[in-house]
This record gives C-alpha cells, sequence and structure tokens, in this order.
C-alpha cells in the first residue's frame, strides 16, 4: 500500500506544476563570482602544476640514439631463442631459432647484391 501511495505522489508532483498556469519558470544569468573562479584556479594550479613538472621533467631522461640504416651493431647482452633465417644445404632461407651471444656483431644484408 505505501508503495503505490508513494508511486502516486511522485506522479502528482511530477504533474502538478504542469497543472498549475500561474507556474512559469524564472531564468535569470549568473552573476560572476570572481572568489569561486580564483579558488577553482588556485585548485587546479595545486593539482596539475606538480603533476605537469614531473611528467615534462620525467620525458627528458631518455636518451635515444640513432643508427643509420646498413650499419652493423655490437650484441650487447646475449639474446635468447632469437627467431633467425638460416641458409639449408639448398641454399634456401628456412626458419629457425638460436641464442644470439654477447658480443656478436648484427648487419642488414643488402638485398641488392644477392
Amino acid at each position: 500500500m505505501t508503495l503505490l501511495l508513494a508511486i502516486i505522489e511522485i506522479i502528482v508532483r511530477a504533474l502538478l506544476p504542469a497543472l498549475l498556469s500561474g507556474a512559469t519558470p524564472v531564468v535569470q544569468d549568473g552573476a560572476r563570482q570572481p572568489l569561486l573562479r580564483k579558488a577553482l584556479e588556485d585548485r587546479v594550479r595545486q593539482v596539475w602544476g606538480p603533476l605537469l613538472l614531473v611528467v615534462l621533467l620525467g620525458t627528458g631522461c631518455t636518451r635515444t640514439i640513432l643508427i643509420p640504416a646498413g650499419e652493423p651493431v655490437r650484441i650487447r647482452e646475449t639474446i635468447r631463442n632469437a627467431k633467425v633465417w638460416v641458409v639449408d644445404k639448398d641454399g634456401q632461407p628456412t626458419p629457425g631459432v638460436l641464442d644470439i651471444p654477447e658480443g656478436w656483431y648484427a648487419l642488414p644484408v643488402d638485398l641488392k647484391e644477392q
């Protein structure tokens, strides 16, 4: 019974303003609130300022070295289970797996020369 009364009350409260002809909405422009604006700006600076500083400083700690195409490189540490192409006894490339030891050199194959 209380559920039915609650449903009726919700319906009446929703329809009552529409039924009353004298009920017109009042619209006003909001007044500027400089104190609220300053408080929000300060809050954003407190939260985002240090975060932005950490992100900017954190990105400068990476060192990138560009190696020109075709230049050999020396392997710094052993690469385990590297997928490689090996040439079989008939001269055909065959997929294989091997450990590339530290100190070996790797260089690209120029397909134009073959």
